[in-house]
C-alpha cells in the first residue's frame, strides 16, 4: 500500500496526463490516467460502490486474518489487502471528492492486456491467482491440506484393512491339532 502511494505521488508530480511515456518500447509504457471505475474502466458512475466494496475487503481481511496459520494465505490476504487499500486511499482522497475519487492508473502493457493498472491492481490480480492455486490443491486457512471424497474413501478403506489386519494376527488363523486340550500351552506348561 506504501509503495503504490508513493510511486501513485511521483506519477501524478512528473507524467504527463493522457500521454505514453515508453519504457521499454511498446512493451511496457507509463500511461497516466485518472480511473473513476474498476478494472478496465467498468461502472464509471459507480464511484462510490467501489468505495464501500473496498472498505467491506478490507474488514472482511482483518477479520480473517485471525484465522491464518498458512504463510500462503497470509501473502495471499496481505496482497490483497495492500492492494484495497492502495485504491481506497485513492478514492477516499483524490479528486472529485471523499468516497468519489479516482484512482490513478499508469501502467500500461499492450502486448498483453488493453487495460491501464496501477501496483495496487497488480497486487489484487497476483494475489487472485494464487488465491485460486489455494483453493484447487485444498490449501486450508490453517494450513492444513482438504481431504477429497475419494481421498477420504481410500484413508477409510486403508484404515479398515490395517484393523483387520492388525486383529487376525493377534490369533491364530488354524486351530493346531496336536495342541493339547487339556489347558496347557503347546510346550506343555500348564494355563492355570
Amino acid at each position: 500500500m506504501a509503495l503504490d502511494q508513493v510511486v501513485k505521488a511521483l506519477v501524478v508530480a512528473n507524467l504527463p496526463y493522457g500521454r505514453p511515456v515508453a519504457v521499454l518500447g511498446n512493451a511496457l509504457q507509463f500511461f497516466y490516467v485518472r480511473n473513476p471505475g474498476a478494472a478496465f474502466s467498468f461502472a464509471v458512475n459507480m464511484t462510490w460502490v467501489f468505495s464501500i466494496v473496498s472498505a467491506a475487503v478490507v474488514v472482511a481481511i482483518i477479520v480473517f486474518a485471525r484465522r491464518i496459520r498458512s504463510m500462503w494465505w497470509a501473502i495471499v490476504l496481505g496482497m490483497l489487502l495492500g492492494g484495497a487499500l492502495g485504491n481506497l486511499l485513492d478514492r477516499l482522497f483524490r479528486e472529485p471528492g471523499f468516497g468519489r475519487g479516482h484512482v490513478v492508473d499508469f501502467i500500461s502493457t499492450p502486448w498483453m492486456m488493453p487495460a491501464i493498472y496501477n501496483i495496487a491492481d497488480s497486487f489484487i490480480c497476483v494475489s487472485m491467482v494464487i488465491f485460486v492455486l489455494l483453493v484447487i490443491l485444498g490449501v486450508n486457512l490453517d494450513g492444513t491440506r482438504a481431504v477429497s471424497e475419494k481421498q477420504r474413501r481410500q484413508q477409510d478403506a486403508a484404515h479398515a484393512t490395517a484393523e483387520a489386519e492388525a486383529s487376525s494376527a493377534s490369533r491364530p488363523l488354524v486351530e493346531d491339532p496336536r495342541a493339547p486340550r487339556d489347558g496347557r500351552d503347546p510346550l506343555g506348561h500348564d494355563a492355570t
